[in-house]
């Protein structure tokens, strides 16, 4: 019989995104982006285009979970799979954020999907009043 392969995972999973998102100016942020960074998200009606974009995004969605921590994390250089799971007006919500990077290590594409359905709905319409 043969033992199924377990991936190593790094002891605390979205530790360097996490890292990525408080930086704590556009300039520092900005970085760890291409020029032409995309964040495609199930929460917004259309995809978001560069650091600039994304520093408003997450500035804004920084403020508006009660609570939220990345619990799995899978990956290659290219390729980082985050599992994450919070609270956001007072219910719970869990989700999946994809990163991908260039031969350089800049960040080209962030896939960030929630779940629960209603808390999809619920944070849209928040991230939106914010975002105008």
């Amino acid at each position: 019989m043969s033992e199924a392969i377990q991936p190593e995972q790094p002891l605390c999973p979205g530790e360097a995104w996490t890292e990525i998102v408080r930086r704590s100016t556009l300039e520092e942020f900005s970085r760890a982006f291409a020029p032409d960074v995309v964040l495609e998200a199930s929460v917004v009606s259309r995809p978001i285009v560069g650091p600039i974009g994304l520093w408003a995004f997450f500035q804004a969605t920084r403020a508006m979970y009660e609570r939220i921590g990345f619990t799995h994390e899978i990956g290659t250089i290219a390729r980082t799979c985050l599992e994450w799971q919070g609270v956001f007006a007072g219910n719970p919500v869990a989700g999946a954020t994809i990163i991908t990077r260039d031969d350089h290590g800049a960040i080209t594409s962030v896939r960030l999907h929630h779940r629960p359905f209603d808390q999809v709905v619920a944070f849209a319409d928040a991230i939106s009043r914010r975002l105008g």
